[in-house]
Formats: C-alpha cells, structure tokens, sequence
C-alpha cells in the first residue's frame, strides 16, 4: 500500500487500512498522463465516502477516478490516474505514510513472531503446570503412605532376616564340614596306594591291620552319608497335583522300603469303616488309568494314617487302638498291638477330625506312632516303633494339643506340624527326638485345594504326599545338612 505504481492495477486486500488514509492520498498533486486501477473490499458503509471525495477540484494535481465497478465477489474496482512520481516522493506526508506503512508491517511481523512464540511458550507452561499437579499428587501420596510404607519395609526386612538366620549355623560349619570330606579323601587316596604296593610287595603290611583300617573308614563313610539324607526342614515346594480321584478324605503313598523299580502305589479312600486297599503298578499307572489291584483287609480302619512299609501296610483298626500289620505278600496279618493308652474313636483327632487320633508314618529312621493320651492332658506323644514287633521303643511327650494340629509328620527323628488345615496353611512347630527339644518355626505351606486330610513324608522320595479335598497331591522339601565331626 505504500508503493502505487502509475499505469499498473494494484488490488488492495485491506480496505480499512486504505480508507483511513485515503483522504490523506487526495490531496491536490499533478497528475499523470498514464492511469491505473486498483481494488479494494466493497463495504457499504464507507465507500459512498470514497465517491464523494474522488472528485478534484483540479484533476491534474490529484488523483483521477475514471470507472468505478463491482467485481463477482463484490469488491470494489476503480480505475484512477495517479500524479506524477516526482510530485508524491517531494511530498512530505507521503513519505511519512510510507514509512509509517512501513512500521505497521514491522510491528505486525514482529507481532506475528511473538505471538508464536507466546502461543509455543504457553503450551509448555500448561505441560509444565500438568506435570507440577501431577507432581504435588505424588507428594501428598507419598507423605500420606509414609509411614505405613516404612512399616511394610522394615516388616518385609525383618522376614527375610528370620528366614536367613537359620543359614549362619550352617555357614559357620561349613569350612569344617568340607576339612572333613578333603580329609575323607586323602584317607581313599593313601588306602588306594597302600593296596597298590600290597601287591607288588606282599608281607609288607599286616593283612588284619589294614583290614580294620578299611573296615574302619568304610563305616564313618557310612555315617557321613546317613547324615547327609538328614537334616532341617528350611522350605516346602509348590504343590504338584497327580490325580483327581475320590472323597474329600483318603490316603496315598508308596513303600520307602521298595526295591529299585518297584514305584507301586498303594491309595485308601475314605477314613473309616472301608477296608479295600488299590494298588496301581507304577505312579505312570496311577496317574493315567484306573487299572488297579484290589487287597481287602480282615478290618476296616480308622482315620488316614496308614502307611507302607518293607512290603506291609501298618494301619490303626477302627474303633480301637490297635494297631495292626498287614503283609501284602501273604496276604495275612503279620502283628498286632494296643497302642497303651493312646486315644481313639475322635478322642483325640487333629484338627479336620476324621478319627485321626492315631497316625502312623516313617521316615530315615524307620516307624513311628502319633498319638495323645490322658495322661499327656491330649498334648502329642510321639513313639518309636519296632517295625516287626510293633513293640514301643521310646516314646517322647510334647507339650503341644493333638487338637490343634492340622496335621503332622515326621523327617529325621523330627516332627512337624501345621497349624491348619484348611486356609492360612504354615508348618509351624518342631519337636525334635534327637535333642528332646521343641520349637516354633514359619514354613509356607501352599495348602492349594483348601482342606488336607493326609500329610506324609517318604525318605526314599524326599517328597511329602497329601490329600487335599479329593486331589493326590506332592511336594518337594529342601532340607539342610549339618555334619559335625564328633559325630562320625
């Protein structure tokens, strides 16, 4: 709008702008022989001042208007003559309205700048204040939660501490323990090269020495291995299902005492008053098919602990406290004993009842009855059992209700018992027959269908058999192995 080149159409886009200096731009100037049209926006209220005022009183010395037109989109089209370069470059208000022309398209290209600058700096702002609110939420959390945070820490420390502290024992020996198997070592080593120059040189060494000293180190040998398939019950697995089969109550399991090969598994249903026993070929057989063997017994039992042992299933006759010895090879009773003064018919059962007052179970060191008596004020008696004689070898009597356990077995002269045995499943106390000694410990126990009936350990397999709520069900237990030298 600055710049109005004679003889060309110039198009103006921004009619206001124009009109407000319009009546500057008419002031007399000599005009030009050349002619030029322009276009500006058709606005009704100000163009009938634009005609009004492009009449000159001297057409050469101002701007001359030859037509005047409305185009299709309704702008404005005139046609002028401007005066002549010379006259409009002297004029001092022409020059003034170029360059202020000229400011106005500055400022607004300075305005545009900024207002991008503004509209960029805005959006970051209002990014910022997000993040700021989200910020303050996470503060005001974090401060609400603190203190309960820290207690859940400290709580989340404080366990993992209890459950390492058994390890210092074991780490402590540890060093000693391996001297011991290095010494073991050297001894085969110096036996190994003894008989190797026996051979070469006979007389050398006396026969019977050399024998005893054999002899000597085969059976420290022996009870360094005994000791290591024992130890300290320190975790249980996760539960391992093998069959869905059966009522809510029964029994499984298989012979500790079974030849290499021998994977027979004996199942029981049910806790009283049934006295039909199935026995599947392999746990393969168990666990695919319902091809079995059935044995009857001449008396139905009572509760589930029963087990098989050495080819024989030892089981508690119902409504008694008898304890009977039945020889799957001969199909017959082999022995029979009262249990003196143990309770029976729901006297004393664990917890689910069932006539469980008398479980029988085995373990590294053979077989043993759990029971409650009168005289133990129904607290837990434990005793040793000779396996042919069903004789008492000693018994133990511990200070814990018979009533309150969900359930018990026993894993190296030592017996465990859970709290429950339906939900919130722990093994939490241990008796140990070997020190005479009782503790209380935190086992998790995955107790996964809800109600266990049956809870054994075998030795041979390291694994404790269940039967919870009509599911044969494994688990795997880790034990630790402590060896002391004066022990071998």
């Amino acid at each position: 709008m600055s710049h109005l080149n004679k003889g060309r159409q110039q198009t103006f886009s921004h009619f206001p702008h124009f009109f407000f200096f319009w009546s500057e731009l008419l002031s007399p100037f000599p005009s030009q022989s050349a002619s030029f049209s322009f276009h500006v926006p058709y606005f009704s209220l100000f163009f009938p001042i634009l005609h009004l005022q492009v009449l000159p009183a001297n057409p050469e010395e101002s701007w001359q208007v030859y037509s005047s037109a409305q185009d299709s989109e309704g702008r404005c089209v005139c046609t002028v003559v401007a005066p002549q370069q010379s006259m409009c470059s002297r004029d001092a208000r022409t020059k003034q309205l170029r360059q202020l022309l000229e400011k106005v398209q500055n400022m607004t290209q300075s305005i545009q700048v900024l207002d991008q600058r503004t509209q960029r700096d805005l959006q970051y702002v209002e990014k910022m204040e997000v993040q700021l609110r989200g910020l303050e939420t996470k503060f005001r959390q974090v401060e609400e939660n603190h203190k309960q945070n820290i207690a859940k820490q400290y709580k989340a420390i404080k366990a993992k501490m209890e459950e390492l502290r058994p390890l210092i024992p074991v780490l402590e020996e540890y060093k000693a323990d391996a001297k011991l198997v290095l010494q073991f070592k050297e001894e085969v080593q110096n036996l190994t090269s003894v008989l190797s120059e026996l051979q070469e040189e006979m007389g050398a060494y006396d026969y019977e020495e050399l024998h005893n000293r054999v002899s000597n180190l085969e059976e420290r040998l022996r009870a360094c291995m005994q000791k290591l398939a024992c130890g300290k019950l320190t975790g249980i697995s996760d539960p391992i299902t093998i069959k869905t089969s059966g009522s809510r109550f029964g029994s499984w399991m298989t012979d500790p005492l079974a030849p290499e090969g021998d994977t027979r598994v004996w199942y029981m249903d049910g806790y009283h008053n049934n006295r039909f026993v199935r026995e599947y070929k392999s746990m393969h057989d168990f666990m695919t098919s319902d091809n079995y063997t059935s044995h009857r017994l001449p008396h139905p039992w009572s509760g589930t602990g029963q087990v098989v042992y050495n080819g024989s299933i030892y089981f508690n006759k119902f409504q008694s406290h008898v304890i009977i010895k039945f020889d799957f090879r001969t199909s017959s009773i082999s022995k029979s004993r009262q249990l003196d003064y143990a309770g029976y018919n729901n006297a004393y059962h664990y917890a689910w009842g069932g006539h469980s007052d008398i479980d029988l179970m085995v373990d590294e060191g053979g077989l043993w009855a759990v029971y409650a008596t009168n005289q133990n004020a129904g607290n837990i008696v434990i005793s040793k059992l000779n396996p042919n004689t069903l004789q008492i070898i000693k018994t133990w009597t511990t200070n814990h209700p018979k009533r309150s356990a969900g359930e018990s077995f026993m894993i190296c002269g030592t017996l465990y018992a859970t709290n429950s045995y339906s939900g919130g499943t722990k093994v939490y106390y241990a008796y140990s027959t070997n020190s005479s000694t009782y503790e209380y410990i935190d086992i998790a126990f995955q107790n996964k269908y809800s109600h266990i009936s049956m809870l054994d350990y075998n030795p041979r397999d390291r694994a404790l058999y269940a039967w919870n709520n009509g599911h044969q069900v494994l688990y795997n237990v880790t034990l630790f192995h402590v060896i002391r030298s004066e022990e071998l």
